[in-house]
């Protein structure tokens, strides 16, 4: 693994994955300001403020419409990347975070609740395109399809790893996951009271989102188009040439050239599935069953309501309003050190074993949190048990649950089907994302304590299904995993 090739992975995280984390977390510490700001715009404009009910539907939207801006940023990745290339699409998309970052740090000036609402959809497109839809322009950008593989899984390989590099593949897979990660601890230790959690600064804490996003768009011109998309899409042999040389630090790329020349010649002969001919596709039946359950299953394990509105959980448990913000920053900083572990073992552990756990950890704590919220009242030290199990259930998602669900994606399918199978996948995830961010207040409201056993019920009949369904895909081809499945 080369220098270049190092930079620009971590380049394409730190300005696509990295803010996707931060924006699902960003919304969670001024939440009490964003929700005065609604009231008193409101107040101004009609003479009388929001009942609570109304005003929890305003700020849910705020939250939530950021998954409903990734689903079409997901579903417009492909045509983008065709016509603009990997690099290109990045490009172009970094201008939607600028922006978003102008609609939301200037919304508290002009008295406009709409822009923020505004500017957390274009933050959401953005996601969707260079995010949860980045198989198109993250792996790509650095990855080929092996012709070794042609006939099993189409594995991807870095360039100077070759053939070789399958048990790197888990390890590659899992690298957005940790930019998730931090991400959602950067915005943790960022809405503290001593930096940007006070009131005047919530437009600016949301507005943040553009520095990370400036250094990208700056520093990606550095780094030549993808090899892969130059050769095979745009035919550029000469470009691609070049490009092979920067990444891979040497004049001899002729073998790869030849890899890629094969593989588009397969490609050319190979007739692209749709997501309607997947669907009716007997034959791939219960891996697109498996597709759909772990990404829908990974949204609507709860996970989305703890980064939302982690702070509204802890003060429902009991914990002192000046605590939740540091009590927040440790969790973030337990999620990092997961999602590290679980990229560096999930090649000697497998994907099974992982993703099991940590279904089966997060279904537990959950469970934890209804039991102790129940009991605080005659066990005031239960306060302290809410806290454990969030940070159980954050510690078990960045386990396998984070990641996880995007590698099986493209281990159980073929090329010809890999595409439809990602935007099933990609498509539930962001709904079900949508789901929970805006139905969870609401949840908590009528069920109380119980609303957490709901999302435990989920997460360990998910873990169910994995156990009895999906086999271990760690180093096996897609005739080895279809002979499973069937």
């Amino acid at each position: 693994l080369t220098f270049p090739l190092l930079s620009v992975t971590l380049l394409v995280s730190f300005g696509s994955s990295m803010l996707y984390g931060y924006n699902l977390a960003v919304v969670n510490s001024p939440a009490v300001h964003i929700k005065a700001f609604y009231n008193t715009t409101w107040a101004r404009r009609y003479g009388h403020g929001l009942a609570p009910g109304p005003l929890t539907l305003f700020y849910s939207l705020t939250v939530s419409i950021f998954a409903l801006g990734g689903l079409v940023g997901s579903l417009l990745v492909g045509l983008l990347v065709e016509r603009y290339g990997r690099n290109g699409t990045l490009s172009y998309s970094t201008l939607l975070i600028l922006l978003a970052g102008g609609f939301m740090g200037f919304s508290r000036e002009l008295g406009s609740p709409e822009m923020v609402i505004i500017g957390r959809s274009i933050t959401g497109l953005h996601s969707g395109r260079c995010c949860l839809g980045c198989r198109a322009v993250h792996g790509p950008f650095l990855m080929a399809r092996s012709p070794a593989h042609s006939q099993g899984t189409g594995e991807d390989f870095i360039f100077p790893m070759a053939t070789g590099s399958a048990n790197l593949r888990g390890f590659l897979g899992l690298v957005p996951s940790i930019f998730i990660c931090l991400g959602v601890f950067f915005a943790q230790v960022l809405g503290l009271p001593e930096l940007l959690g006070e009131d005047r600064f919530w437009p600016l804490f949301l507005s943040v989102v553009v520095v990370p996003a400036s250094l990208q768009l700056l520093l990606l011109h550095c780094f030549p188009e993808s090899p892969r998309y130059l050769l095979i899409e745009r035919n550029d042999v000469c470009g691609a040439t070049k490009a092979l040389r920067q990444f891979l630090g040497t004049p001899d790329v002729q073998d790869v050239i030849k890899e890629m020349k094969e593989e588009q010649r397969s490609l050319s002969s190979m007739e692209m599935v749709s997501v309607w001919q997947l669907l009716r596709d007997r034959s791939v039946r219960w891996q697109t069953l498996s597709v759909a359950v772990v990404n829908a299953g990974m949204q609507l394990s709860g996970i989305d309501a703890i980064w939302f509105y982690t702070t509204i959980i802890f003060e429902n448990a009991g914990i002192p309003v000046s605590q939740i913000p540091y009590t927040t920053v440790g969790t973030g900083a337990i999620e990092v050190v997961m999602g590290l572990i679980g990229c560096f073992t999930i090649e000697k552990l497998g994907r099974r074993p992982l993703i099991i756990t940590g279904f089966c950890t997060m279904g537990i704590c959950l469970a934890g949190i209804t039991i102790s919220l129940l009991l605080q009242t005659a066990l005031p030290w239960m306060r302290y048990v809410v806290v454990a199990c969030v940070v159980g259930i954050i510690a078990g998602f960045c386990m396998g649950p984070a990641g996880i669900p995007f590698l099986m994606t493209a281990e159980l399918f073929t090329q010809s089907h890999r595409p439809a199978a990602y935007i099933v996948g990609g498509s539930l995830n962001w709904l079900c994302n949508f789901t929970v961010g805006f139905i969870f207040p609401f949840l908590q409201m009528s069920a109380g304590a119980f609303c957490y056993l709901v999302f435990c019920s989920i997460c360990l009949l998910v873990a169910l299904y994995i156990y009895l369904v999906i086999p271990e895909t760690k180093n096996k081809t897609f005739m080895e995993i279809s002979h499973i499945f069937a």
